[in-house]
């Protein structure tokens, strides 16, 4: 809904924003050609043209403007909108006096660009908006629509938003987690790289947490529902990203209160410059041109717009890339910043794991060196070793889907290794995997594995 209303906001304010270029644009060419002398555009600039120009720019382009400043005289405050709205008025009736009454200078164009110019300034924040939203859109779509949960025994498919806390929910291999819970049963590696930064998928077992929007990769999960909806650590994190964007930082607020006081004051500037040039000329004209200037300078624009928009665009870029801002305070702080505190795995690193070295231990690790550390050690083998090794892992690894596996194969095709075949392959949820190659039962794991197996893994422990 919050996003269809922002889409329905940009769409409203192009529309605004093109008629008022499409109008003001002609009479900004024709006044800066006539200044450098080219003829044959000066009717932009006389009779009724410029007043036909400017009217829809005044009056549907600008409406907002209206609207803004009488909330804000209603409310008992004046804001940006209030000399937008004044300046324009004064600038676009003296014009209209001048073009029906008697013969002067118009400042048609004046009003209407200075709408235009505007109206660009609100549409390029609506978009940064609109861009920031994209992040947390982003976040929410990590949520999946429905759920597997058991209910009198039965395995019933609901929507996410419909599981209760209690509720025991299934997850298979490759699916992401709706909710958090705490594993009731089952074995598996979860990805929570969305939350940690952390590669490296995590091994859950029956006790431990996992939380909503997590990648179950490869064992099947039940868990009890503990959080759901609005009580989710996604859906805090969400709400954190919202709230930061919705904050104000400190020069923000400062602006704020400068802008209370300034807007009063560029009014009772304004009046006075009008008193002053009428009583020294007595031209009503040159008094009103004045008071006009001194309001259209005044308009500090870039005062209402360039801090919310930034922080927006910054709590939005960060969300994006993982970094949430507690609010916009934290975001102007982040500048005296003498030390930061990073995560290694996913943030100082690529976060994707690499071979980097190849020990062969047990009766082959002296293969071909004639001499080195025995049938037991881990040191003196030779290349010929190390390849048998890699190609054998490489055909059980490529069958997994876990991160070091991958690194295996692709460790194992970086050397130009012929990768055979594995049969018999079983994923070892909590220890490892194990399969048939070329007739030999093969075991890759942890040294929980080649303990539950009977091997000794000292040797392996060693050379850590």
């Amino acid at each position: 809904r919050e996003q269809k209303a922002r889409s329905r906001e940009i769409a409203r304010l192009k529309g605004r924003f093109y008629v008022a270029a499409a109008c003001s644009l002609p009479m900004l060419l024709a006044m800066i050609l006539h200044l450098f002398g080219v003829k044959g555009f000066d009717w932009l600039m006389t009779g009724l043209v410029p007043f036909l120009l400017a009217t829809p720019v005044q009056f549907y382009s600008g409406a907002q403007f209206y609207v803004g400043a009488y909330r804000s005289l209603k409310s008992g405050s004046a804001n940006m909108d209030v000399l937008v709205a004044m300046g324009t008025s004064a600038a676009y009736f003296y014009s209209v006096v001048i073009t029906f009454t008697t013969s002067g200078h118009v400042y048609f164009e004046s009003s209407a660009i200075i709408i235009t110019l505007v109206l660009l300034g609100k549409l390029l924040e609506a978009a940064a908006r609109g861009r920031t939203s994209e992040a947390i859109k982003k976040l929410m779509g990590l949520v999946p629509k429905t759920a597997w949960v058991i209910r009198n025994g039965q395995e019933l498919e609901i929507a996410v938003a419909e599981v209760v806390p209690g509720d025991v929910v299934i997850v298979r291999p490759g699916e992401r987690i709706p909710v958090d819970g705490q594993v009731l049963e089952g074995h598996s590696a979860v990805d929570e790289s969305m939350l940690t930064g952390e590669s490296l998928p995590v091994e859950k077992e029956p006790g431990d947490a996992v939380t909503g929007a997590t990648i179950n990769k490869n064992g099947l999960l039940k868990f009890r529902a503990e959080k759901t909806g609005k009580d989710t650590v996604l859906a805090r994190i969400i709400r954190l990203v919202e709230e930061a964007q919705g904050s104000k930082a400190p020069i923000q607020r400062l602006a704020d209160v400068i802008s209370g006081y300034f807007v009063p004051a560029v009014l009772g500037i304004a009046v006075l410059t009008f008193i002053i040039w009428y009583i020294l000329t007595g031209e009503f004209a040159t008094a009103l041109i004045n008071f006009t200037s001194v309001l259209v300078i005044a308009c500090p624009c870039a005062l209402g717009l360039a801090t919310p928009t930034a922080i927006m665009v910054g709590t939005g870029k960060g969300a994006e890339n993982g970094i949430l801002f507690k609010g916009g305070e934290h975001l102007e702080r982040a500048h005296s910043l003498t030390a930061i505190i990073l995560d290694k795995t996913g943030t100082i690193t690529k976060g994707e794991p690499q071979v980097t070295d190849v020990r062969v231990c047990g009766a082959d690790a002296g293969a071909g060196a004639g001499a080195g550390a025995g049938a037991e050690g881990c040191a003196g083998t030779d290349a010929d070793a190390e390849g048998r090794l890699l190609r054998l892992a490489a055909a059980v690894e490529k069958n997994s889907e876990h991160p070091l596996a991958q690194a295996i194969v692709i460790k194992a095709r970086d050397n130009g290794i012929t990768i055979p075949e594995a049969t018999s392959f079983e994923a070892l949820p909590g220890y490892g995997v194990a399969a048939v190659v070329e007739g030999q039962t093969l075991l890759i794991g942890n040294a929980r594995l080649m303990a539950s197996k009977g091997i000794a893994a000292e040797a392996f422990q060693e050379q850590r």
